[in-house]
């Protein structure tokens, strides 16, 4: 997808309140055509709050909801190019899958060939079409998110918001159908707007993603740069695992904790926090890095979790190993941690 793309939906400045609870905080975001794009955060951050605004079931306190450039902030759902495909999927179950299909087309009232040839190019598309004369209970639990989507899908909007649309599957169920849900998005070449609190998801499907807490929008990005680049402590612990060491840099850039000091660029005097993911910590020779003990190894298939114990952190410090390799380790065993600091994120301050 072009970086260049101009977005097809524009949120700004918008906020809305409950009584004296804030559930978005003058978020201001741009979606790219046919962007898969994801609203992430914990419970209660304002995300689904969020996606109901787009959809028109909640009303913006302030600011704007633009799509192609008209506002429409003030029209009733049924009045907005967007569909919203919820969680418990909703199918008719006295109708067959061609049937909910159909309805809401029959409801526009298009003519008979239209329908049946959009109904037949989306059974298609979302791999239905030997299952579309079976009624939602002949359907599996993927079959039956497959039929929701398409059931969305059919009306070609504009827009597709997506909640928690995942959430009913089983894990492994739920991984194929990360990857289903992209290919998707990509075949029909719709812009995909989803909300979920799995962090893993977004990563596996966004193109881009924005981080929220407590109503306020933290980060937007690509899932590589979130990954990489956290804004802030609180990204950098929400997206994947990570370390975090508590100390001070001095004079020159040099941090330093119990035990540990590295040389940084452009880091400035005072309190920090260094943060690094597991896989980036590297095993060095005894005496030679940050010295350690493991305290547990965890499995992973294919590689093993060390969690080691250092005079630099209160809590231990995880190391990513490969399986593979000829080392074997023990609860118990001295480790020496190398820490590069170009593979390091710093933040200023006192730790919260």
């Amino acid at each position: 997808m072009n970086a260049e793309t101009s977005p097809i939906l524009r949120i700004e400045s918008v906020a809305k309140s409950f009584g004296p609870v804030t559930a978005v905080d003058g978020v201001s975001i741009d979606v790219r055509e046919n962007e898969f794009f994801a609203l992430l955060g914990p419970s209660g951050c304002g995300k689904t709050t969020l996606l109901r605004m787009l959809a028109g079931f909640e009303t913006p306190n302030a600011g704007r909801i633009l799509l192609d450039g008209r506002d429409i902030s003030p029209l009733p759902p049924e009045k907005r190019p967007l569909n919203l495909m919820f969680q418990s999927y909703a199918l008719f179950p006295h109708m067959s899958v061609r049937q909910n299909l159909a309805y809401g087309l029959e409801m526009e009232r298009l003519e008979k060939a239209e329908i049946r040839r959009r109904v037949d190019e989306t059974l298609s598309t979302t791999d239905l079409t030997q299952f579309a004369d079976r009624k939602p209970d002949q359907l599996s639990g993927g079959q039956k998110q497959r039929v929701a989507l398409a059931r969305a899908l059919v009306k070609r909007p504009k827009v597709l918001l997506l909640d928690e649309p995942l959430g009913a599957l089983d894990k492994k169920l739920r991984e194929k159908m990360q990857l289903e849900l992209k290919r998707m998005q990509h075949e029909a070449g719709i812009t995909f707007v989803i909300v979920t609190h799995d962090q893993e998801e977004a990563l596996v499907m966004a193109d881009r993603m924005a981080i929220l807490k407590d109503g306020r929008l933290l980060q937007v990005g690509t899932p590589e740069a979130i990954y990489e680049r956290p804004a802030d402590r609180f990204v950098a612990n929400f997206i994947g695992v990570m370390n975090f060491i508590d100390g001070r840099v001095g004079e020159g850039g040099l941090f330093e904790a119990e035990g540990l000091r590295l040389a940084l660029a452009d880091a400035g005097p005072g309190p920090a926090t260094l943060a690094i993911r597991p896989e980036n910590v590297a095993l060095g020779a005894l005496g030679e890095g940050l010295a350690g003990t493991i305290a547990d190894i965890a499995y992973h298939g294919l590689d093993r979790v060390l969690h080691v114990k250092t005079a630099a952190s209160p809590v231990p410090l995880q190391i990513r190993v490969p399986v593979s390799g000829t080392a074997t380790h023990q609860v118990g065993d001295a480790l020496s941690l190398r820490i590069d600091p170009a593979r390091c994120r710093l933040f200023a301050g006192a730790a919260a």
